[in-house]
């Protein structure tokens, strides 16, 4: 059986006590507050978290990767102990960091999971969820603490290893998590990320704003936890009864959340983190790098207000071949017959200026991701339909970006190919809707 070399563990010490913040003053003149998650039924909100990791393979560096990782949650009920089920969508996707640095993400496979989270913040999840990761952080204490008091709570993470592993069931790794409430810190105002046209009336309503998210003041705990567990058996399912399995997990977590006790909900989390797995072949995977998260409430697009405003705004910039639509993820505004170069991704003059008007739309909408979907008609030669629709959705996300509408970790693109036809492909007009490009303004 493998056993962990004693360097190793030192080592692992060694940076777990490293100093990983920057210095930052808290107001500790505060006094006791017992802390508590507030859910009301029907709650929308939003988690953006970005990833950057080194991944080493048997201590080299394989990749370095920038990972989003978006969570969006409804509240569908809470009961009588102030417990709430949270019905989740869970998207992660991964650039390399040698890639492009003004590009779009890709949407990526969606997970679903349901669970309870009661008001101290303990899960209740059934085994058949992979996401989320980390289980039970924060878990408050059921009594008043005040800035320099400490505690301790239980938690768990659980890894999916269905791609490196074959494992049919998360991998759950328990730890002792130790809570430190530090103290307040004033909370700084967002400056919303917006367009400015001086021409255009919609943007100048827009322009400028300034917005502060929740209360004022924002609570700030350190959470801290190592990992280590040793695996000397394959345990659990796997696809292929031959394939290597994880010996070892060891690692750490040091975490600052800032938390608004007034809505009772996470504002915003920074993290340092070090994972590595020992396999049962004697390969060494380590995973190291920063996250930072934010925590914002989604406003809701599919509304039939916001339909008959934006259905306005677009016939009163004259604009051709647009129109305004529920869509699944949001509200949705389909541009067919969108003008590229022939079997390429480059727009034509007169598109860029059509989406110079859309932008100043989805401008009004500043706390909303923006999800950009390629579609391309049916054709029998030339470029493949599917790639060519992701290039050409990415096109226009990035066009966006370049404007100033929002960053790029707020825009994704997607792209379907020629499988969702919304007229026939045996006329030139049929063919021209079907060439389209779907912009949903996301309230999930």
């Amino acid at each position: 059986m493998f056993k962990l070399k004693l360097a190793h563990v030192l080592a692992f010490m060694a940076i777990f006590i490293t100093p990983l913040f920057a210095e930052e003053t808290y107001n500790t003149s505060g006094g006791a507050v017992t802390f508590k998650f507030k859910y009301n039924t029907g709650d929308n909100y939003r988690i953006l978290s970005t990833v950057n990791e080194d991944v080493l393979v048997n201590r080299r560096l394989h990749h370095q990767a920038e990972i989003i990782n978006r969570i969006s949650t409804t509240i569908t009920g809470v009961k009588p102990d102030g417990s709430a089920t949270h019905d989740s969508i869970f998207m992660t996707s991964e650039n390399s960091l040698s890639s492009s640095s003004s590009s779009a993400f890709v949407w990526a496979e969606e997970y679903h999971s349901i669970f309870d989270r009661s008001p101290l913040g303990v899960y209740t999840i059934a085994d058949e969820y992979f996401m989320p990761v980390v289980r039970d952080v924060p878990t408050f204490p059921d009594y008043p603490v005040k800035p320099g008091d400490s505690w301790t709570a239980e938690g768990h993470e659980a890894h999916d290893l269905r791609q490196s592993f074959g494992m049919t069931s998360p991998y759950k790794v328990p730890f002792t998590a130790t809570y430190t409430y530090l103290g307040t810190v004033s909370n700084v105002k967002k400056q919303v990320n917006q367009m400015s046209y001086a021409a255009s009336s919609l943007s100048k309503k827009a322009n400028n704003q300034v917005t502060t998210k929740g209360s004022s003041t924002l609570h700030v705990f350190r959470v801290r936890y190592s990992l280590y567990t040793e695996t000397p058996e394959r345990i659990g399912s796997y696809d292929d009864p031959w394939s290597d399995y994880p010996q070892t997990m060891m690692g750490f977590s040091d975490e600052l959340v800032y938390f608004d006790a007034e809505k009772g909900q996470i504002h915003h989390y920074t993290e340092n983190f070090h994972i590595m797995i020992e396999s049962a072949y004697g390969i060494m995977y380590d995973f190291r790098g920063t996250a930072h998260a934010e925590v914002d409430v989604i406003p809701r697009t599919n509304t039939d207000g916001n339909i008959e405003s934006v259905q306005k705004q677009i016939d009163d910039f004259g604009l051709q071949n647009v129109t305004v639509k529920r869509g699944d993820k949001g509200l949705t505004l389909s541009i067919e017959d969108i003008k590229f170069r022939a079997e390429s991704s480059e727009l034509i003059e007169s598109e860029k200026l059509k989406l110079d008007y859309i932008a100043q739309i989805l401008a009004l909408y500043p706390e909303n991701d923006i999800l950009v979907s390629g579609h391309t008609a049916q054709a029998s030669t030339g470029r493949d339909p599917q790639e060519l629709s992701e290039e050409r959705a990415k096109t226009v996300a990035d066009y966006l970006i370049n404007l100033g509408l929002k960053d790029r970790y707020h825009i994704f693109t997607q792209g379907f190919g020629d499988s969702m036809p919304i007229a026939p492909n045996t006329t030139e007009a049929g063919k021209a809707r079907n060439r389209r490009v779907e912009i949903t303004i996301m309230d999930k």
